[in-house]
């Protein structure tokens, strides 16, 4: 493999293509990192990456000449975010022959404004189901994909199946907001308690001692373990400025206590 450096790029053909644009011809090098690019000062409306080890599209400098990428036969799975910092007048994109697996794969590519003829052809991507009209929904500004001029019956086509696709989407995560989660509300309602404090737990471990039975200790410890006091005795405790006594505690425990016995 061969990196590209300044040396590299100065050593480079360079010359006016057949369309009138200045071009940089970095073909067959083997190049497996975009990187130097600063060198070309630039210079160029063009640069051609054609049958080089490149696995990422990325590495770019502000470019905003540039204009033009032939990157065929390469070895690209991901594309970086935020090209359109670097080169924001990218209009045409030749990633013919790379390994872009995945349609969310080419999603960097929506922030570059003026992009409007690209080419995915002899990707794994390009055998998708609703390949083309993905690309067509994503990079709303195309002119051509895969050299083929994209029809406004494509547009339309695109725009309505993955419209109301991102509808069920939302539609789908509403409905997973809203299911209902055994103990989810109870574990609420214990998170809002109010939490013991030193204060209270040393009110139970005294009415526990003063406790007259053995159901009224084991009420009194299990809050004790739980560490919460009920919210209205922890009140009725500041309000009066003692502790709650043992009798206190379990009436307002368990309400249902409160029947004589006979």
């Amino acid at each position: 493999m061969g990196r590209l450096t300044p040396e590299v790029i100065e050593a480079a053909p360079q010359y006016l293509n057949p369309v009138g644009q200045y071009e940089l011809s970095l073909r067959d090098l083997k190049i497996p990192v975009i990187e130097n690019l600063g060198a070309t000062l630039n210079q160029f409306d063009t640069i051609d990456f054609t049958n080089n080890d490149l696995r990422k599209l990325d590495g770019f400098p502000f470019l905003p000449k540039l204009k033009t990428l032939y990157l065929a036969n390469n070895h690209i799975a991901r594309i970086a975010d935020n090209l359109q910092e670097y080169i924001a007048n990218l209009d045409t994109l030749m990633l013919n022959n790379n390994m872009l697996q995945e349609l969310s794969d080419i999603d960097p590519l929506a922030t570059l404004p003026k992009l409007t003829h690209v080419s995915f052809a002899r990707n794994p991507i390009a055998m998708k189901k609703d390949y083309r009209l993905y690309v067509i929904y994503m990079l709303p500004n195309l002119r051509t994909l895969d050299y083929n001029r994209i029809t406004q019956k494509e547009r339309e086509a695109a725009r309505k199946l993955y419209k109301s696709k991102s509808a069920e989407k939302a539609k789908k995560k509403q409905k997973g907001a809203n299911t209902f989660v055994p103990g989810g509300e109870l574990a609420k309602q214990q998170q809002q308690a109010p939490r013991m404090t030193k204060k209270d737990a040393d009110a139970i471990k005294k009415a526990i001692l003063e406790a007259k039975s053995i159901e009224e200790v084991e009420r009194l410890k299990a809050m004790l373990q739980a560490g919460q006091m009920p919210h209205s005795m922890e009140q009725k405790q500041h309000q009066n400025g003692h502790k709650p006594n043992s009798e206190a505690m379990e009436q307002e425990q368990y309400p249902g206590n409160n029947i004589m016995e006979t």
